[in-house]
């Protein structure tokens, strides 16, 4: 259902975020997120001139290569339009996210690396986005597909004797099971819903249907 129809108002302003996904040749995963806010009118800044309307304000991207375990291996950072010409200046520290994951707390480390004077608040308030679309990228049926793909291409090429130390890994049994990353980030998807229980039943933390 759309919105209301509104009160007669005019256009001032528009943000447009866009996130895409890709899952690369050598098996890692690209993200990448790009933020553009436009005028509809012109206006005089004082680094730029004269922007036009239609002319972005702010245009930045990051792209996040991450590995199946959503931790982060590269980043990318760039700037293409600003309102100050310093603005680019603080893309390196956008650096500090490798080697982090993505996943619960993932907001709250982004913040205690990135926040503040530390970034950029535009490409900082984009990363909740982008990692938004990282799971919604990953965990899709056409993604796991390819991915497995990959990985039986991977073992067919791979010489036989060219196989790791089975006491290096332990049996998928023995591994401790991670709570899927969708859980308890919205009200769809709390712990003790009905989503969960249907979907995800051991991770459940509702009333079991004989408590009820």
């Amino acid at each position: 259902m759309p919105l209301p129809a509104p009160a007669p108002r005019e256009h001032l302003h528009t943000r447009t975020v866009t996130c895409q996904g890709f899952l690369r040749r050598d098996g890692l995963w690209d993200i990448e997120g790009r933020i553009v806010d436009v005028k509809t009118y012109a206006f005089d800044n004082e680094w730029r001139g004269r922007v036009e309307p239609g002319v972005p304000v702010h245009q930045m991207w990051i792209r996040l290569t991450i590995d199946d375990r959503m931790e982060i291996k590269e980043v990318a950072a760039a700037t293409d339009h600003s309102p100050f010409q310093i603005c680019p200046d603080i893309l390196p520290n956008f650096q500090r996210l490798v080697g982090v994951r993505i996943g619960h707390g993932f907001t709250r480390e982004v913040r205690a690396r990135l926040g503040g004077r530390r970034g950029c608040t535009h490409i900082v308030e984009m990363l909740q986005q982008v990692a938004t679309v990282a799971f919604q990228t990953t965990v899709s049926e056409r993604a796991r597909a390819l991915r497995q793909q990959q990985k039986t291409e991977a073992a067919k090429a791979a010489p036989a004797e060219a196989t790791a130390d089975p006491g290096l890994a332990a049996k998928p049994a023995d591994r401790p099971k991670r709570p899927p990353i969708v859980i308890d980030t919205c009200h769809a998807w709390a712990s003790d819903g009905p989503l969960v229980e249907r979907y995800l039943p051991d991770h459940f933390t509702g009333p079991k249907p004989a408590d009820r």
